[in-house]
């Protein structure tokens, strides 16, 4: 066991309890994924279960390799790559909404030639919009309310939301109010935030005219007020948390992945429920809101301003998606179509979800190698001389 204990310690840096999240929320969703897509091997695959979990656990696997990969570059690389990651993201955003494959009447993906593997521009969209955020608060701390500073946080934020809302509402949204708590934890004062809301609202009109999603949001706020009557998905939904009451019907046993659309994905979370309970929902929601705080105790123990800003930019972002999308499957929200991060299957969101986490972790270990490294230097004598 020594050798294995030797190079988990060597390669395995960073939070070791958020490693353990990480892990713990991998093998969650190989089990969960697995029970939930038995329909969909049934009509897709001839019955045969195997496929989807092979698939599944591959991609989390590669998943889980990104996140390695991503951990041992220095974090600060990343504001480097940003700004270019953002004018590289514009024109693909739009190349998508205009050619992009329509799947339910929204052009979200683009099909990679060769491996024939769908991705979504808008994950790489939002990981660059975080980080050239984080770089600049980070960088002109000093000059934060100057026009220098504020004027292309609000152009970028509002480019990039307004056009990934025209496609997908709901995650251009999120992003934006990803946007609004980081930059208050980047010290930009009340006023000039208010002003983002408002150009925030500008330009979401804007997508929202011009976009493919606008009818689909109005009536699913529609059918969200309406007390009279229960859209099929939540009704499926509210039946399986219903029927799993506190221990579940145990693993593999639920009824609902048979009825209820997209369990695997969008109702994720109300497969859990009915499978393992309120505390199995409990233990998700519990690891989410720790992964958050994980990734916030960079804010705090940060040597510079945009390690802890990234991580805690790149934090809002998966939690927040994660408790809208646990939220719907138990009726606070409208629908939105929203995955569960690190849960629901997926593709190649799955590897900028794993490159995300990878950079907070990048922080962590880059932030505890530094005061590592600077520690005997502080423990030194004064007195004491040191020798070529």
């Amino acid at each position: 066991m020594t050798p294995i204990k030797n190079w988990l310690r060597d390669n395995l840096k960073g939070d070791p309890i958020l490693w353990g999240i990480v892990l713990s929320f991998g093998l969650i969703s190989i089990a969960v994924v697995y029970s939930a897509t038995g329909t969909l091997a049934y009509k897709k695959m001839g019955g045969n279960t195997e496929y989807y979990l092979f698939k599944h656990s591959s991609l989390i696997f590669i998943g889980l390799a990104f996140v390695w990969l991503a951990h041992k570059i220095n974090y600060r690389y990343y504001a480097k790559l940003s700004l270019l990651a953002l004018i590289f993201s514009v024109p693909l955003l739009i190349y998508t909404y205009l050619k992009g494959s329509n799947i339910n009447e929204a052009s979200r993906w683009l099909t990679i030639p060769i491996i024939n593997q769908t991705f979504q521009p808008s994950d790489l969209a939002k990981l660059a919009l975080i980080s050239y955020l984080a770089s600049i608060l980070s960088k002109r701390q000093m000059n934060i309310e100057s026009k220098q500073t504020l004027i292309p946080l609000f152009l970028w934020s509002g480019t990039i939301c307004g056009l990934i809302a025209m496609s997908n509402i709901s995650t251009g949204l999120l992003l934006f109010l990803t946007c609004i708590l980081l930059m208050f934890i980047g010290r930009v004062p009340m006023k000039p935030i208010m002003t983002m809301i408002v150009v925030g609202a500008v330009f979401g009109t804007i997508a929202l005219t011009l976009g493919q999603r606008m009818q689909t949001a109005i009536s699913r706020i529609e059918n969200f007020m309406d007390e009279e009557q229960t859209v099929f998905q939540l009704e499926q939904s509210y039946i399986a948390i219903a029927t799993g009451g506190v221990l579940g019907k145990g693993p593999g046993n639920s009824d609902q992945r048979n009825v209820l659309p997209h369990p695997y994905s969008d109702f994720i979370y109300a497969i859990i429920i009915e499978e393992y309970g309120m505390v199995g929902g409990a233990v998700i929601l519990f690891l989410y809101l720790a992964f958050l705080y994980r990734g916030m105790m960079a804010v705090t123990n940060s040597l510079g301003a945009f390690g802890g800003l990234l991580s805690a930019g790149i934090s809002f972002s998966l939690v927040i998606q994660a408790m809208v999308n646990m939220g719907v499957a138990v009726g606070l929200g409208p629908i939105t179509g929203l995955p569960l991060p690190l849960l629901s299957m997926g593709g190649t969101s799955l590897i900028f979800t794993g490159i995300s986490i990878g950079i907070i972790l990048s922080v962590s270990r880059s932030e505890h190698e530094a005061k590592t490294a600077s520690a005997p230097m502080a423990n030194k004598p004064a007195n004491v001389l040191t020798h070529a």
